[in-house]
């Protein structure tokens, strides 16, 4: 019986192993991916001339036009960088699909079987990072964000030294915006309304809670924004008397539907986008307002995109990836330092990252916490600026107001 045993168990094993290959080669990566060896997180990589990042980005599907962005600012630093370097990165790039929560798993699992990727570049939404944080973490890999801002993510201590995001959290997004409907606008009658999904109710939750603290009265709502292609229902929900509608979108193209059926009802309230409606080619209500990650305007590496790569565009949202990426250059570049690292070693040094004011892209220091200091956890920056508010002139145009 012992035997028999250990034989099935052999098998079941092997199933396993051939299951995951099996959906590794499914997914929809760019490249084809090396199987990892079991201890992936410290297995010994030659670093040779060339090493290899991982980007995970939604780029098809409902939220492309934001992904399209990160991979393309993500390639851009890769194309800076191997000018100026005599080792080389290449980028391995993994299309999430975002509100698809799936096939962020599959790109997840994708990455981590792939031997020859030292570190990932993403992935974008919080609800991916949840969903991908098991396989990243089995193979090792150290991820660094560009736009998951869920508070959580780094605060429950479950992705801790492994998670990291160059872009303020919800609990410092989700004041900013509360304060500035209380303040700026004045308003005393909001209605909420969130997607349904992680990073949604995240920010939905925090601003609701600041609000009503205030004694504002808000209303609270609920839609799928990745499902519904008809908001007349939700729009007769919302009184007429509502000055502020605040949307913690991720999918531009809904929102600005959103907007419209709104004004065709006669219904001024105005909309306050989160992070993810930052998107000027594709949410354009006049008047509305949105919050946007600290970054700074003034960089010669945004006009230099624009140029380039951007083709006439800023692509503002994409911007942080690049930031993400040269985190990740910069750790696997003293990883390699001996020309082998493990990926244990590239986590370390992300960990300990230090890019001055000067160097970032951002406008200021990158530096990661190490402990949780509320509302702050390890993979959070010490000390990053505020979100700035914007608004959306009559021509579309989007300019900074705070």
């Amino acid at each position: 019986m012992k035997g028999r045993t250990g034989t099935i168990a052999a098998l079941l094993a092997l199933s396993a192993a051939l299951a995951i290959v099996a959906a590794a080669s499914a997914t929809t990566n760019r490249a084809a991916a090396p199987t990892a060896t079991v201890g992936a997180d410290k297995a010994l990589i030659n670093c040779g001339r060339t090493r290899t990042l991982g980007v995970a980005a939604p780029i098809t599907g409902l939220a492309a036009s934001l992904g399209q962005q990160q991979l393309k600012w993500a390639n851009y630093f890769v194309t800076r960088y191997n000018r100026s370097h005599r080792n080389k990165l290449r980028v391995v790039s993994g299309d999430t699909q975002l509100p698809d929560t799936a096939q962020a798993i599959q790109v997840a699992e994708r990455f981590a079987s792939n031997s020859q990727i030292l570190g990932v570049v993403g992935p974008a939404g919080s609800q991916e990072v949840q969903v991908s944080s098991a396989p990243l973490r089995s193979g090792g890999l150290g991820y660094v964000s560009g736009s998951a801002t869920r508070t959580s993510l780094t605060t429950d201590g479950t992705r801790r030294g492994y998670f990291f995001r160059v872009v303020p959290n919800d609990d410092q997004q989700g004041p900013r915006v509360a304060n500035w409907i209380r303040n700026s606008v004045k308003a005393t009658r909001v209605v909420i309304v969130d997607a349904q999904n992680t990073y949604s109710t995240g920010l939905a939750d925090t601003v609701e809670r600041l609000l009503k603290a205030a004694g504002i009265n808000v209303q609270r709502e609920t839609v799928s924004e990745a499902t519904v292609t008809d908001f007349s229902s939700l729009v007769a929900r919302i009184p007429a008397n509502t000055q502020v509608v605040y949307v913690p979108w991720q999918v531009s193209s809904k929102a600005q539907l959103f907007g419209e059926q709104l004004r065709a009802a006669g219904k001024t309230a105005r909309l306050f986008g989160s992070d993810g409606l930052f998107d000027p080619d594709n949410f354009k209500i006049p008047n509305s307002l949105i919050s946007f990650f600290p970054i700074d305007l003034k960089s010669s590496v945004i006009a230099a995109y624009r140029r380039g790569p951007g083709g006439g565009k800023s692509d503002l949202f994409g911007l942080p990836s690049y930031a993400a990426a040269d985190v990740v250059a910069r750790a696997i570049d003293k990883a390699c330092a001996n020309g082998n690292a493990t990926r244990a070693e590239v986590r370390g040094h992300i960990g300990r990252t230090n890019i001055p004011k000067k160097q970032s892209i951002l406008g200021f220091a990158v530096r990661f916490v190490q402990q949780v200091r509320a509302p702050l956890g390890p993979g959070d920056m010490q000390r990053p600026a505020d979100f700035g508010i914007y608004r959306i002139n009559n021509n579309g145009a989007y300019a900074r107001i705070g």
